[in-house]
């Protein structure tokens, strides 16, 4: 018997298409990689409308158990991070809904514009592997995590699809069912409102805001197999 770790090395190479066929037919190993390729964008989504860590988690773990229990639903017409990310907007959505929470939509859309200006740089990968700089960095992520959380759930939405997790503006508009020219005016918005509160020095932090990893990423994926009474070690 193979650990997960092991068996995984065999199957890293396939692509998300591969994988879905082996999940078809209960695939455990299959089952894990696909949840560790998409943990993080989902978990992502989900808590940028629930503004909830432990919610969010829930989210991500419904998402999974509904998308592996009817993998007949997808198709292959889209990629499968979009599917499961239709699937997640949906149940955070509806969680939301239940919440009976409710939006000044009028009031946020009184803000006026102040030009289009993206409000930090957003590095694809850090060099810098001193401890203490990795400490201030965890305390800089905090601080952006805050920020990105106070702003106003429309704006945040749009902020984490966009400039977070760097969907489309066109990606963005269709998992929001907004106009493309709304999702632009909202971002710039966002970014306008974290510009406010942020200094240009914590730039380098945005690419770890909310991370779905170590134990979180396992603890939803271990979850998940259980749920689905699969067993990836087989």
């Amino acid at each position: 018997m193979q650990t997960a770790a092991v068996a995984a090395t065999g199957l890293d190479g396939l692509d998300d298409r591969a994988l879905v066929e082996r999940a078809r037919k209960r695939d455990g190993t299959a089952v894990r990689l696909i949840m560790q390729r998409h943990n993080r964008r989902l978990y992502r989504v989900a808590r940028s409308v629930l503004h909830d860590d432990a919610e969010a988690e829930d989210v991500v773990q419904e998402t999974y158990v509904r998308a592996f229990t009817h993998l007949d639903g997808f198709r292959g017409e889209s990629q499968l991070s979009t599917w499961l990310t239709r699937i997640a907007l949906n149940e955070a959505l509806g969680r939301l809904r239940r919440r009976r929470l409710t939006v000044g939509l009028k009031d946020i859309d009184a803000i006026k514009d102040q030009g289009e200006t993206c409000v930090i740089y957003l590095p694809t990968a850090r060099q810098d592997s001193d401890p203490e700089a990795a400490a201030t960095r965890a305390e800089v992520r905090r601080l952006l995590e805050r920020a990105v959380d106070q702003l106003p759930d429309p704006f945040r939405m749009v902020f984490v699809l966009r400039d977070i997790e760097e969907m489309s503006i066109e990606e963005t508009a269709s998992h929001l069912g907004l106009r493309p020219e709304t999702v632009k005016t909202r971002l710039h918005r966002a970014r306008r409102l974290l510009r406010q509160s942020l200094h240009e020095r914590l730039s380098s932090t945005l690419v770890d805001v909310f991370p779905c990893a170590g134990t979180r990423c396992a603890r939803i994926t271990e979850a998940v197999l259980g749920k689905l009474g699969i067993n990836s070690n087989e």
